[in-house]
């Protein structure tokens, strides 16, 4: 007896090339003004990664609607658009600044570029001190302060924590990391664990009211190992310099190969655990049809942030951790599990659903990546007609 595939499971025979493709052209179309609104350069060096990135978007959003997976997809330019990142980033530091270490008048004025993931710890001391604990610019030059909140702000609106899956450029390093492995080392990990984020939230928030900094930042944040971090002056710049090394290769690097999950993500972060909540006010969810599901428990173990579990699972829906990937969509053996607008009944129309889902998705992933994919295939380029990734 065969067994159907997850996607022919809920969809049924996949959809004429044509008909997927009318469903794709419209955000190829936007895709295409976004990248070109401006005008293309006739530099060589530009107009390769400018095409070859369009060119990326299109093939992928296509294959996207075509064969019913998202997980799949999502994946290929959520990790690509992560390791593009930490390229770019570094080599644009050495550009300008000759290292990624930061300095006190790097921060004086203002020369850091803001980070979303301090933004839970922004908000409170700003509204009780009018002041931003961070040493940034607030409209000027890259990833200043307003233009990334206005960004997080739409983001959250339209897909609540799903920003993690489709939006967080170092949430695709995790996830590239855990696909390295075809099982788990790893199995078992505490339920409990799960509620640690929330508390390292919290923890947070309050010490960086107290002490008017961002202490986040300061000290436990892992990406500082790919980014840029204070130079080490003193005894304790350099423990929080091994401090960033340390949960990087731990929670970035190796649990995630160990796991096949985002532990980083799933385990501390606490911006993930702030935008959980944003899942209550944005219009999408993944719901569980249990008139179809066999609580077989293949979603529970392919989650790769820790928001399925036996009891969300006999209640139709994902726990509140939930990030939108769609690996479970993809992966659940009858498809009983699918992207739904809040408020209509669970497994109506599903595919219709998740097309509404994917067009601001897609496009938000598309905002974040596509300048890190540009720049880093600009530096690849670079390197093979001059010998540097460094102009």
């Amino acid at each position: 007896m065969s067994v159907k595939s997850p996607a022919a499971a809920r969809h049924g025979a996949r959809p004429p090339v044509w008909k997927s493709l009318l469903k794709a052209l419209p955000f190829i179309f936007l895709t295409a003004f976004m990248l070109l609104g401006g005008g293309a350069s006739r530099d060589p060096r530009q107009l390769v990664p400018l095409i070859l990135t369009f060119a990326l978007i299109s093939v992928l959003f296509f294959r996207m609607v075509h064969t019913g997976r998202t997980d799949r997809y999502r994946a290929v330019f959520f990790i690509l658009m992560a390791f593009c990142f930490v390229l770019t980033f570094i080599t644009n530091l050495i550009e300008v600044r000759g290292s990624m270490a930061l300095t006190e008048e790097d921060m004086a004025t203002g020369q850091t570029p803001f980070c979303h993931m301090v933004i839970p710890m922004t908000i409170i001391p700003a509204a009780f001190t009018r002041t931003i604990i961070f040493p940034g610019s607030i409209l000027d030059g890259f990833a200043n302060i307003a233009t990334m909140f206005a960004l997080w702000i739409g983001v959250t609106l339209a897909l609540g924590r799903g920003f993690c899956s489709w939006g967080c450029f170092f949430g695709g390093l995790e996830d590239g990391f855990s696909r390295l492995r075809r099982k788990p080392l790893l199995r078992k990990i505490g339920h409990h664990w799960t509620y640690l984020p929330y508390a390292v939230l919290g923890a947070m928030v309050l010490l960086s009211a107290w002490t008017l900094t961002p202490s986040y930042c300061e000290w436990l944040c892992p990406f500082k190992a790919v980014t840029e971090f204070e130079a080490v002056t003193s005894t304790r710049v350099l423990i929080q310099t091994i401090m960033f090394g340390s949960l990087f290769a731990g929670l970035v690097v190796v649990l995630p190969i160990l796991t096949r999950r985002r532990t980083q993500c799933g385990l501390l972060c606490p911006m993930g655990a702030f935008q959980s909540f944003s899942n209550k006010i944005n219009a999408f969810d993944i719901r569980i049809d249990r008139e179809k599901c066999t609580d077989c428990g293949q979603c529970i173990r392919v989650c790769p942030t820790f928001s399925l579990d036996a009891n969300s699972v006999a209640e139709g829906k994902t726990r509140l951790s939930c990030t939108k990937c769609g690996k479970c969509v993809d992966a659940c053996p009858q498809g009983a599990i699918s992207f739904h607008v809040k408020g209509t009944p669970v497994g109506h129309k599903p595919e219709r659903a998740r097309m509404l889902f994917l067009y601001p998705a897609f496009l938000f992933l598309v905002v974040f990546g596509t300048g890190m994919i540009q720049g880093a295939l600009y530096r690849i380029v670079l390197l093979v007609t001059t010998g540097s990734l460094i102009q």
